[in-house]
């Protein structure tokens, strides 16, 4: 089983140092698409002869069309994308792997998250749950990209590709195309990713906040209605789920202070309440 890892890239060049030795030593057959804009921030004086990623240089329309590009590039049975302030924990992709052999029916799996600060301390987790279309379609999101891994089979579905006409959001529109597709969706239960805030994160931008109530606003008039119950119900999923329990646990990460090897982190109180 082959791994095709999409990182899309614009001026990130010390954190997607970071991305690109995480998904090296993984320990799998893999393939690493960075798709740059044109960096001109010192990417592109080490990147293009990095002999862990194949990298394309071309202006694009985005990061999602910078992913779309990646996708259709890719040659793996597994697929997933990975942005340069995003890593992958040790030994996810084999565990990835594990469970897409033992899980034959299943197109689509999510791994959990850590999230860290710039200098990769940890703020908080996030536990997944499988998406549901209502809580998708009204904001309540249940995965994050950077813990989400697809067969190449999800690629002949009609919305397989994400919208451009969503700049900032077409990864909820994406999700909520593929439930609708009814691609067969599972959660792995351990963590696999990292993801950074660095204080840059499009996520918290403003812009991203105003198209997430535009992509609300298209939701089914009795979702938009009976929106408290939705995300009282999504609550309840996750308490029932165990997305709030967990132990104290160790990871290991890239950082900018020592980007030649992984540091350990023990976490000693873990939390799931976001905060920055």
């Amino acid at each position: 089983m082959k791994f095709s890892i999409i990182t899309p890239s614009f001026r990130n060049s010390a954190w997607l140092k970071l991305c690109v030795a995480s998904v090296a030593d993984q320990g799998v057959a893999l393939e690493h698409l960075v798709q740059d804009a044109g960096s001109d921030d010192g990417t592109l004086d080490w990147m293009p002869r990095d002999p862990r990623v194949t990298a394309f240089v071309e202006k694009d329309a985005g990061m999602y069309d910078a992913i779309n590009r990646g996708l259709r590039r890719a040659t793996g049975d597994v697929l997933a994308y990975l942005n340069c302030d995003e890593q992958y924990l040790p030994g996810a992709l084999a565990a990835v792997e594990e469970f897409f052999r033992a899980h034959p029916e299943v197109e689509m799996v999510f791994g959990d998250a850590v999230i860290v600060n710039a200098e990769g301390d940890y703020l908080f987790h996030r536990k997944m749950l499988r998406p549901l279309l209502w809580h998708t379609w009204t904001g309540q999101l249940s995965t994050l990209t950077c813990g989400t891994f697809f067969r190449r089979s999800v690629l002949k579905r009609p919305g397989a590709f994400f919208d451009l006409n969503w700049r900032y959001i077409s990864d909820a529109d994406w999700m909520r195309r593929l439930i609708q597709e009814r691609v067969p969706m599972a959660v792995l239960g351990q963590f696999t990713s990292v993801f950074t805030h660095t204080g840059r994160n499009a996520s918290t931008d403003e812009r991203t906040l105003a198209e997430l109530s535009a992509f609300r606003a298209t939701a089914p008039a009795p979702a938009r209605a009976l929106r408290p119950l939705v995300v009282a119900h999504h609550r309840a999923r996750r308490l029932l789920g165990g997305a709030y329990s967990q132990g104290p646990f160790d990871f290991s990460l890239f950082t900018r202070a020592q980007p030649e090897r992984r540091v350990l982190r023990h976490v000693a109180q873990p939390t799931s309440r976001w905060r920055w």
